[in-house]
Order: structure tokens, then sequence, then C-alpha cells
């Protein structure tokens, strides 16, 4: 798919409100606001769950402190991490979900995926990485390559990382949100400071040219 194909594509997503007029399940309460950075060059896809209030307001992905934390990991800054020529971002829900009772985000929704995902990396062939950020993006992303939780997932990086560059396509690296929730994940788990994001800086220069 070439450029206007692909610009084709972007557009049918900035007009898509298939989770408010024809919802698999109860309709989005919102205006939709699909929240997407599609690339015909970029080699890293940033695979996430889904937009939050504060992206769901700029319009803008990661326009928060998860994005502040993710590019600390990545080991790059704003004027990279948004440059679409070298970074696309493709979350598993392309607009915000809505808050569930306790005030958290609820899942990303089901009309996405279906709808625009297959699509969207079969016009992307060049992509090299996939950070697979959450539960949601490493079962679409990793299939039957996922283990049985996501701290298993994640720990299991190197072989996963072995696994996918041996099928053929991107390499997939599995991650937990950079979500302050997940601090505590984060100080139980040293080892994905020490050695998995190394290894994800390493590759992030590689990829970026760095």
């Amino acid at each position: 798919m070439g450029r206007g194909g692909l610009c084709g594509l972007a557009a049918e997503i900035s007009q898509c409100r298939i989770c408010r007029d024809q919802p698999a399940g109860p309709a989005l309460a919102h205006e939709p606001r699909p929240v997407a950075r599609l690339s015909e060059t970029a080699r890293v896809l940033i695979a996430g769950q889904a937009p939050g209030t504060r992206v769901h307001a700029s319009g803008l992905p990661f326009t928060d402190p998860s994005g502040e934390r993710l590019r600390d990991w990545m080991g790059i800054g704003p004027e990279v991490f948004y440059d679409p020529a070298r970074i696309a971002i493709l979350p598993m829900g392309l607009c915000f979900p809505g808050l569930d009772a306790k005030g958290g985000d609820l899942p990303p929704r089901k009309e996405c995926r279906k709808t625009w995902h297959d699509r969207i990396l079969a016009a992307m062939p060049q992509v090299r990485l996939v950070l697979a950020i959450g539960q949601y993006a490493q079962a679409y992303h990793l299939g039957p390559l996922r283990r049985s939780g996501l701290t298993q997932t994640v720990a299991a990086w190197r072989d996963i990382l072995a696994e996918t560059s041996a099928r053929g396509g991107p390499e997939i690296l599995p991650l937990p949100h950079p979500s302050w929730r997940n601090n505590a994940w984060l100080k139980r788990h040293p080892w994905f400071e020490s050695d998995l994001l190394a290894d994800l800086r390493r590759r992030i220069v590689q990829q970026l040219g760095r």
C-alpha cells in the first residue's frame, strides 16, 4: 500500500464512529476521537492499550505521565517519539473507552481490533520492532506465544524476541504499561530495568539509526 493508500486509511480511521453507531455491546458514551499515528517508514511500532482522558483531550498519544515514562524507557525525547517517519503508534483501542465505576479506564473497544488492526499492520510491512504494552496488545500481537499472564510474558522477553524473529515478522518486545499504577510491579521485578530496558534502548538505537 503506497502513500495514498496509507493516507486514505488514516482518513478512514479519523472518521470512524463504529463504537458509537454500530457497537459490539453498549455504545461509547462520548464522541469518538480515534488516536493513532501511521507511517510507511517507521521501523518501530508502539502498540498500547487505549487513549486515556488526557490523550482524548489532546488528540496526541501518550501526552501524560505514562508517555513520559515510556519515552524514558526507550531512551528518547518527544522530538523522536512524535516523529511519524520514525515511530508509529497504534493502540488496541483507538478511542478513549470511558471509565469504570472505580475511575479506571475501561478495556479497549473490541470494534477497533476487528475493524482496523489487520488492515493497518498489513499497510506497514516495514515495521521491525513492536513494543507490545499490556495484556491486550500482547494477546493480539503474540497470540499463542503469550505466556499465562503479563508478568510471565514480560519475563520471557528474550525468548519471545527470538520466537517472533524466527517466524519472519517484526520482533515483538512485551512491556508492562508505564502507568504509575505499576510502580509496585516495577519494584518487585528489578530485572525489568537492569536487563530488559537496557536491551530495549539498544534496539531502539539500532532501529532508529541514532
